[in-house]
C-alpha cells in the first residue's frame, strides 16, 4: 500500500465522519418546523446540536484541505466542474452558521422566525446537494484529456445524481430525528420517534434503489456486502427507534450511513473522478496525487494531531451527553 492509497482511505474516513456527524445536524435543522410546536421547543431542538454542530463541520474543512494537499488534480477538477453546486452549499452553510449565532440576539419572535427559516434552508440545501455531488463523483463526469470538466450544470442533474440527493436528504432527516429522540425528553422525544420511522421508511426505499443501481453500474463483491450491511443496520435503527432504544438506534443509523458512504469510495477506487468520455481521461489515486514528499509530511502531521482532535471532540460529546427538555429553557 502506497501513501496515495493511505490518503485516499483517510479522505474517505473524513467524509464518512462528516456525513455521520453533520448528517444529524442537517436533520435537526430540516425538522425544526416539523417537530417543534412553539419557540421553546425550537430552542430545545437547537440546543441538542448547539455544542457540537461547529465541531462537526471541522470534518468537512479537513476533508477539503486533505483533498487539496494530497490530490490537487482531483481538487482542481472537482471544484471547477462542480463550482456552482459547491458555491450554493457554501452559502447555505454560512447562512446556517450565522443563523445559529444571531437568532437569539434580539427579543423578537419575528427575528427568531426568520433566522429559523435560514436554519431550515441552510440544512436542507447541503443535505440534498452533497448527495447529488457524490453520486456524480461515483458515476463519473465529462473530463477531457487535460482532466478539465467539459460538461454543463444540467449534466450534473442526471437521474442517478438526483436520486443520490434524495437519499442523503431522507437519510439525514431520519438520522436527525433519531438524534432528537436520543437527546430530548417528553413530547418532543415521542414526536421525533414517530417522524424517524416515517422518514426512515422513505429513506430505506430510496437508499436500496440507489445502492442497487450503484452495484449494477460498477459494484463488486465487497461493495455488495457493505451495501447489504448498511441496509440491515438501517432497518435495525428503525426497529430500535420503535422500541424506544434511541442509543442503539442512533448507533445503527450512524453505522448505516458510514457503511453506505464507505461503499461508494470502494466502488470509486482506484479512480477519484472517473471520466465518462474516455476512461483514459479519469483521475486516479496515481495521476491526481501530490508528490511523495508532500504526502509523507502530511502523514506525520496527521499522526500527531488527529488523535488530539478526536479526543477533544469525543470529550465535548461526553460533556453534553444528557437529555434536555422544555424545563431546561429559561423563561
Amino acid at each position: 500500500m502506497t501513501l496515495n492509497d493511505v490518503w485516499f482511505i483517510a479522505i474517505a474516513v473524513l467524509w464518512v465522519g462528516y456525513f455521520v456527524l453533520e448528517g444529524f445536524d442537517f436533520g435537526v435543522g430540516m425538522l425544526l418546523p416539523v417537530l417543534s410546536r412553539d419557540g421553546v421547543e425550537r430552542r430545545v431542538m437547537i440546543n441538542t446540536i448547539g455544542p457540537v454542530w461547529d465541531g462537526n463541520e471541522v470534518w468537512l474543512l479537513t476533508a477539503g484541505g486533505a483533498t487539496f494537499a494530497a490530490f490537487p488534480e482531483w481538487y482542481a477538477s472537482l471544484f471547477s466542474g462542480f463550482y456552482l453546486p459547491l458555491f450554493v452549499i457554501l452559502v447555505a452553510l454560512i447562512l446556517r452558521g450565522v443563523a445559529f449565532e444571531y437568532r437569539g440576539k434580539r427579543d423578537s419572535d419575528r427575528w427568531r422566525a426568520n433566522w429559523d427559516k435560514a436554519i431550515v434552508f441552510g440544512s436542507f440545501v447541503p443535505a440534498l446537494l452533497w448527495g447529488v455531488a457524490f453520486a456524480n463523483i461515483v458515476r463519473g463526469v465529462k473530463l477531457d484529456a487535460s482532466h478539465e470538466y467539459v460538461g454543463t450544470l444540467w449534466d450534473l442533474l442526471n437521474p442517478y445524481a438526483l436520486l443520490g440527493g434524495l437519499v442523503t436528504l431522507s437519510l439525514f432527516a431520519t438520522h436527525g430525528a433519531i438524534f432528537v429522540s436520543l437527546k430530548t425528553v417528553g413530547e418532543i422525544r415521542r414526536r421525533a420517534r414517530s417522524i424517524a420511522l416515517q422518514a426512515g421508511v422513505v429513506a430505506a426505499v430510496l437508499a436500496v434503489a440507489f445502492l442497487v443501481w450503484t452495484q449494477v453500474m460498477s459494484g463488486n463483491a465487497v461493495t455488495i456486502v457493505m451495501a447489504a450491511l448498511a441496509a440491515l443496520a438501517f432497518v435495525g435503527a428503525l426497529g430500535m427507534a420503535v422500541a424506544g432504544r434511541e442509543g442503539w438506534s442512533f448507533s445503527l443509523s450512524a453505522a448505516a450511513i458510514g457503511l453506505a458512504v464507505a461503499s461508494l469510495f470502494v466502488v470509486l477506487y482506484p479512480d477519484v473522478l472517473p471520466s465518462t468520455l474516455d476512461p483514459a481521461n479519469s483521475l486516479t489515486v496515481t495521476n491526481a496525487a501530490a508528490s511523495p514528499k508532500t504526502l509523507g509530511i502530511m502523514t506525520w502531521v496527521a499522526v500527531i494531531f488527529l488523535p488530539v482532535v478526536l479526543v477533544y471532540q469525543s470529550w465535548s460529546y461526553w460533556v453534553f451527553r444528557r437529555r434536555i427538555g422544555v424545563q431546561d429553557i429559561p423563561a
